[in-house]
């Protein structure tokens, strides 16, 4: 019996995203060229409390292929955008865990100085809680226009427990409901990130969210679209249709509005003596988006040569960034 008989989705056909240039069907690649370096992403380590069913990083409590940065390093980073007069507004912050990594606090505080604006993303639970007298004096420091200027942004799969914890695992849902409520109730300013695991329409799951909102009594908007983001799911085993320089036209899309338009991200590989940059948040390991170590030389186009190109974020319509 086929996949498609047995109701599974077709798998990619292996001929496709081979060629930085040319797809399978021979058509001219799309490349999408950075227009500007808006959002800095660094990523703090792959390293997680959770090991969850579907992470597209595949972040553990025991994968250290990407390792922690340190403070120094973002700094040094920090000090090229200013260098280069990149017009960077927001330095994002992601993992694995970010809260696991001890210089998280600092780089934060650095990013702040410096006047950027700055997010992490977090599952919002003990490596967050632990941190909660050095987020607090953070609010102290940079007093109320912190919450406008630093997001923490959440992962909370579903609104309901079930979904939640079948991807994240069991008794995640409570440490991560505490740990929002908490960080409402102190003045941070949260997003949440949610996903369509449940198979549920768009309406369907910002209304699920709604009620938990109210429900824990945190002013979140279900409906805004970047307060709640709903992120598609990544499979790259999955068929997806490759983009074609025509597909703009078809698709009535513009290449600023994929994310390798307007951001960059900075990991550090396991064994390596510095940093490097990577073309996307969502691929941090395959050599083809490894810019090189300097912001300088990783500021050129990239082809959309891999399925999550596709399917994420020009037919998704996903971005990491607000």
């Amino acid at each position: 019996m086929t996949d498609a008989l047995a109701g599974a989705p077709p798998r990619l056909d292996p001929r496709k995203f081979r060629d930085p240039l040319i797809t399978a069907k021979g058509e001219t690649r799309a490349r999408v060229a950075l227009k500007s370096l808006d959002t800095l992403w660094f990523n703090t380590g792959t390293l997680c409390n959770l090991t969850c069913q579907n992470c597209y990083i595949e972040s553990s409590p025991k994968n250290d292929r990407l390792v922690y940065l340190s403070a120094a390093e973002v700094a040094g980073y920090l000090d090229e955008v200013v260098a280069l007069g990149l017009g960077t507004r927001l330095v994002g912050f992601t993992g694995g865990e970010p809260f696991m990594n001890r210089d998280l606090i600092a780089m934060l505080e650095d990013a702040l100085s410096r006047g950027f604006d700055a997010i992490v993303l977090t599952n919002a639970m003990k490596p967050m809680q632990h941190k909660k007298r050095a987020l607090l004096a953070l609010r102290e420091r940079f007093g109320a226009q912190l919450s406008k200027r630093l997001t923490i942004r959440v992962s909370l799969d579903h609104y309901g427990t079930a979904v939640h914890e079948l991807e994240r695992g069991r008794r995640s849902w409570g440490p991560t409901i505490e740990g929002i409520k908490w960080l409402a109730a102190n003045g941070f300013a949260i997003n949440v990130a949610s996903r369509y695991l449940s198979g549920e329409n768009e309406a369907a799951i910002r209304g699920g969210f709604r009620r938990l909102f109210a429900e824990i009594g945190v002013e979140i908007d279900a409906g805004d679209p970047v307060a709640l983001m709903i992120f598609p799911e990544m499979d790259a085993t999955v068929d997806v249709p490759e983009i074609t320089t025509a597909c703009w036209n078809i698709l009535h899309k513009s290449p600023d509005s994929v994310m390798c338009a307007s951001s960059r991200m900075v990991v550090k590989h396991k064994g390596a003596a510095a940093p490097t940059v990577a073309a996307c948040t969502l691929l941090p390991y395959g050599s083809q988006w490894d810019l090189g170590p300097s912001l300088a030389g990783a500021l050129g186009a990239v082809p959309l040569n891999h399925p999550h190109c596709a399917k994420f974020c020009v037919l998704g319509g996903a971005a990491c960034s607000a």
